[in-house]
């Protein structure tokens, strides 16, 4: 058998493009027509919907299964659903033919994504789901097929040409399941209420962790917040200022709220005062910037530096309107939130 030359003959950039356009291009006719497949309520609309209250309500897990490209793109699907909340595990299909059949419980829905439906080696995972009468999802383009027989819920992909030239690799097919695959994670987040702090559960990790950590996490508390009773000379507001190294320092009310905060700018400009004498209050910022504890940091952190002046340190208030910490830059910038 001869091979081709793995390198090829060089095509030229113009030819290059054109090819990349035209995949795009068949492409996102595909996603067109799996869209307009959404919009009837006979047929796609339907069953997506009853897949949404079925994975909104099983007591189990989904378990997606698929062969070859199949396969890789239903491993992306477990994994955004597992990340978004929804309990999700992968089997292959093979391999649950050699005992993995028993990480398929009672209570699981079974999701099985295959273009043609007639893979065989689906039949056993397809038999088990049937023998324990689990529910079975067949995500597939050919509604006719052994897959979408035995299914219960049929998840048809519109019959889209492969971007590739020969009509064989899938292509095409491979990202109508990819996205057919996010529009349920996505419509089961909406479902259940998930929230971007309940993303952060599930992703602690790295810069995505960083931004969706909240405020409480990061924010300054107790003996390091900046803070002077009513009626302090300018003078003590240095010290404490100088002492807590934030930039600010929050005047508080006799009920122990927050009245203002003078930051060391406003320290310089009142340089000409009497620092033994001028009392705090009529220098400070009696409308600061202040954040709730539950914000999470990346907002606190566009806040301040959406100011027409950005700040470099926020007072944390509760639903009080007191003082329960204090956010400085530098907190953002070392927990990885910048």
């Amino acid at each position: 058998m001869n091979h081709p030359d793995p390198s090829g003959p060089p095509l030229p950039r113009s030819s290059a493009v054109e090819a990349a356009r035209r995949v795009l291009n068949t492409e996102a006719a595909g996603l067109v027509a799996l869209e307009a497949g959404l919009r009837d309520e006979n047929g796609l609309a339907q069953a997506f919907a009853r897949t949404i209250d079925l994975f909104a309500t099983i007591p189990g897990r989904i378990v997606v299964s698929g062969l070859g490209k199949s396969g890789h793109i239903g491993r992306k699907i477990q994994a955004t659903l597992s990340s978004t909340g929804t309990p999700a595990i992968f089997v292959h299909p093979v391999e649950a033919s050699h005992g993995d059949l028993g990480m398929i419980a009672p209570g699981d829905a079974v999701l099985v994504l295959s273009n043609s439906g007639e893979s065989s080696e689906l039949a056993d995972i397809v038999a088990h789901s049937r023998r324990f009468g689990l529910p079975l999802l067949a995500m597939t383009a050919r509604p006719a097929s052994t897959l979408a027989r035995a299914a219960t819920i049929v998840l048809q992909l519109p019959q889209a040409p492969e971007a590739c030239p020969m009509g064989l690799a899938p292509t095409t097919s491979s990202l109508l399941q990819l996205a057919l695959g996010d529009a349920l994670a996505v419509a089961l987040m909406e479902r259940r209420g998930f929230t971007a702090g309940d993303f952060g559960v599930f992703h602690p990790g790295g810069s995505l962790g960083a931004r969706l950590r909240s405020v409480r996490d990061l924010m300054r508390t107790g003996e390091a917040l900046p803070i002077v009773p009513p009626g302090t000379i300018l003078r003590d507001v240095i010290v404490e200022m100088t002492c807590k190294a934030v930039g600010c320092v929050g005047v508080l009310t006799p009920e122990g709220k927050l009245a203002g905060i003078i930051t060391d700018g406003d320290l310089r400009g009142a340089l000409d005062r009497d620092l033994t004498t001028t009392p705090a209050e009529s220098v400070m910022n009696r409308t600061p910037m202040t954040v709730a504890p539950d914000r999470l940091a990346a907002e606190a952190l566009r806040l301040m530096n959406d100011r027409a002046r950005p700040v470099t340190s926020t007072f944390v208030l509760d639903e009080s309107h007191r003082p329960v910490g204090v956010l400085h830059v530098h907190d953002l910038l070392r927990a990885g939130v910048a």
